[in-house]
This record gives C-alpha cells, sequence and structure tokens, in this order.
C-alpha cells in the first residue's frame, strides 16, 4: 500500500491537479530507500511523488484538527490508503467529512472490501500476490509459489483509483455531489487473476478446471539466442503461418493441429518448444531482424540497465537526464502519454519532506503567528 496511493496521486497531478502530500513527522518510508544524495529523497520515492507539494502534521496532536478541517473545505479530493478503522479514529471517515464538504471525492484505497470477513485485516502488496492467486500463477517447476518482483498489485490498483477519482470528479461536475469510492486491493485483483484463469470454473456446474493453458505452460518465456534473449509472440494464424515459412517447416504450416487458436493452444508447449529451438541458432540481432522481416511480434529482453539506453526509449526521450535543483543531475522517468490538448506536465519535481508546509498553511489562511505556533508546538514540521 505504500506505493498505492503515491501512484494514485502522481497520477492525477500528471493530470493538473495541486496534490497536497499529508506526511506524518517520519515522512513517507519510501524516502530512505535506495542511494540518494540528500537522505529524503531516495530514487524510489522521487519516482513516485513529481507533481506534489509536502505538507507534514502530526494527526495525533490536538493543535491540528483545524488544519485538516480546512484542508477538507478546500479539497475537491481526499485519497487514502490507511485501513477504515484508522480514518475513524482519526476523525476523518466519510461520515465525518462529508458534512465539512458535501462536494469532496473520498477515495479510500485499501486492502479487503469493507462488507466482507477480511475488513479490518492489513495489506500489503506481497500478501495480496498470494491471497489472490498470482504468486501461485508464478510457480516455477518446483511449484513453489513466487512473487513478481515488483510492487505490482499497488501500481495496478493505484492506477485504477486514479481512474475512479476522475469518473467521481467527472460525476460530480454533472450532479454537484461528493461520495465514497472504496477500491479494495484482495478483489480488485483477485477479479483481474480470475478473467483470465477463471476458466472452466466459470460454468456452474464446471465445466473443467482453472488455469489459461497458453499463459501458464513453463515453455512461455523468453527464448534463448546465441548471444541473449529475445521475447516473441507468435500467435495469430498469420503469425504461425509465417514462422512456418521462416523455419523452413512448410510441413507445419499445413499441419491441422497448428491450423486454428484451438488447435495450438492444445499443443503449446509443443510450439513453444518449436520457436526455441529455431531461435537458440540465431544471435538476438538475428532474431529480431528476421521476425521483424517476417512481421511478426518481437523484442529484446532488457535488464532495468540495457533499458535505459534502448534506441526507442531515447527516441520519445523517456529517461532524459535532468539537472535538479537540490539533487544534481538525474534521470526521472518522463511522461508516458501524448495528449492533442490539455497534455500532462511535469510541473515539480518530488518535494522534500515538508517542503510546503508553510506554503500551504498559508494559502489556508493561516498567518505567520498561526503558523510558527504550529511549528513550535510540532504539530506541524517543514524542511
Amino acid at each position: 500500500m505504500n506505493v498505492m496511493g503515491p501512484l494514485a496521486g502522481q497520477t492525477l497531478g500528471d493530470m493538473g491537479a495541486d496534490v497536497w502530500k499529508l506526511e506524518p513527522p517520519a515522512g513517507d518510508s519510501l524516502r530512505w530507500i535506495g542511494p540518494a544524495r540528500s537522505p529524503d529523497l531516495g530514487p524510489y520515492f522521487m519516482s513516485l511523488n513529481r507533481n506534489k507539494r509536502s505538507i507534514v502534521l502530526d494527526l495525533k496532536h490536538p493543535d491540528v484538527r483545524p488544519v485538516l478541517e480546512r484542508m477538507i473545505r478546500s479539497a475537491d479530493v481526499l485519497l487514502s490508503t490507511f485501513r477504515p478503522d484508522a480514518m475513524e479514529r482519526l476523525g476523518l471517515s466519510f461520515e465525518a467529512v462529508h458534512p465539512i464538504n458535501p462536494r469532496l471525492v473520498y477515495c479510500n484505497a485499501t486492502g479487503y472490501g469493507q462488507n466482507g470477513r477480511y475488513a479490518r485485516r492489513p495489506a500489503y502488496d506481497d500478501l495480496i500476490q498470494g491471497a489472490s492467486g498470482l504468486a501461485m500463477l508464478q510457480a516455477g517447476p518446483n511449484a513453489e509459489p513466487r512473487y513478481v518482483p515488483m510492487a505490482i498489485v499497488d501500481r495496478i490498483v493505484g492506477a485504477i483509483a486514479a481512474g475512479a477519482i476522475a469518473s467521481a470528479l467527472y460525476y460530480r461536475e454533472r450532479t454537484g455531489h461528493g461520495q465514497a469510492i472504496e477500491v479494495p486491493m484482495f478483489e480488485t485483483m483477485a477479479q483481474l487473476v480470475m478473467s483470465e484463469h477463471q476458466q472452466g470454473l466459470f460454468f456452474e456446474p464446471p465445466l473443467g478446471g482453472f488455469g489459461y493453458q497458453r499463459t501458464l505452460d513453463p515453455n512461455r518465456r523468453p527464448y534463448k539466442t546465441r548471444d541473449g534473449y529475445v521475447s516473441a509472440l507468435v500467435y495469430t494464424d498469420d503469425h504461425w503461418r509465417r514462422f512456418f515459412e521462416m523455419a523452413g517447416r512448410t510441413d507445419m504450416r499445413d499441419d491441422p493441429r497448428y491450423a486454428s487458436i484451438t488447435g495450438r493452444t492444445e499443443n503449446i508447449g509443443e510450439l513453444y518448444a518449436f520457436v526455441a529451438d529455431t531461435l537458440a541458432g540465431m544471435t538476438t540481432a538475428e532474431a529480431v531482424q528476421r521476425l521483424d522481416e517476417a512481421d511478426i511480434p518481437v523484442a529484446p529482453v532488457h535488464t532495468p540497465q540495457t533499458l535505459l539506453d534502448d534506441p526507442h526509449i531515447g527516441d520519445v526521450g523517456l529517461f532524459t537526464a535532468v539537472d535538479h535543483p537540490t539533487e544534481g543531475k538525474i534521470r526521472p522517468s518522463g511522461l508516458t502519454q501524448r495528449w492533442s490538448e490539455s497534455p500532462p506536465t511535469v510541473r515539480r519535481y518530488a518535494p522534500h519532506l515538508g517542503e510546503h508546509t508553510s506554503e500551504i498553511l498559508t494559502e489556508l489562511g493561516f498567518d505567520d503567528s498561526q503558523i510558527a505556533a504550529l511549528l513550535e508546538k510540532g504539530a506541524a514540521i517543514t524542511s
């Protein structure tokens, strides 16, 4: 959940929202991960928190309540990844804040739906990968479940939460009504996993077991070449016909077992092995060239390091080096979308902890003496 909220907020910030990142005095834990020039600006944090302003408040301090109420009155959206009972203890449940600002869109991206028995359980990416079946689908030859090596659940659900918020804002513009949105990690990922792997269990009574054979076959992996690996997807009827011709196996092209997606799915392990054997004698460059010429989808297999030097990445300027005002030269990710009007923009780098506390408090109507008092009491903190 440490990634889900930041990614959702950054997505909205890229689209033009003024995002106030409310942090505790210790700061977002992602700040301290990875090599850094300033201790509170690690690369993980900086990659998820552009286009935001940081305000630091001690939510348990009695003097913070008036600040929170002014923030709520002025806000369009409140996005939280706390469990709902924690928000209730802080006096920030939807029922508590809705009367303060009836137009507020209140989004709680949480672990589990609140009408189920797991409602109060804590949730993190690893837990939901396991509970949703994703980790078991990653099982290798020894049948042991494995996690995807990134916070994939947080990122998927965070993106969905951002879309839900945008839709709720559109609804509000049409009706004037704010509302509460619940975006649960477990149910969201369960739905995504089962949309591919429910298969025979979709029917009642079942018409078979679970699992999409093509994607679960152990031979579905990047293909080894003489000097590396390539990803190739020979998928459609035309792809396979052209691949068989490229490999000099017109007999397979005319084999009824491989003429349709149904037949190929039933024999997919054999076909994956055939593709692997064919590409094993080529260099990566040869494989990419020959498959490209046959109009068969292909891509090189990168490491994170070589990805930075991919020529297409260079063409679009996704990781262009820039001079940061405090961190020196960095290579942040740029924006991936192109819009003909109202394009997303990068207006701010990720903020230092509490960098904008005084600025935001001033915008909320607190004068210098009131801000000084909040800082002196430890209710608010600035960098």
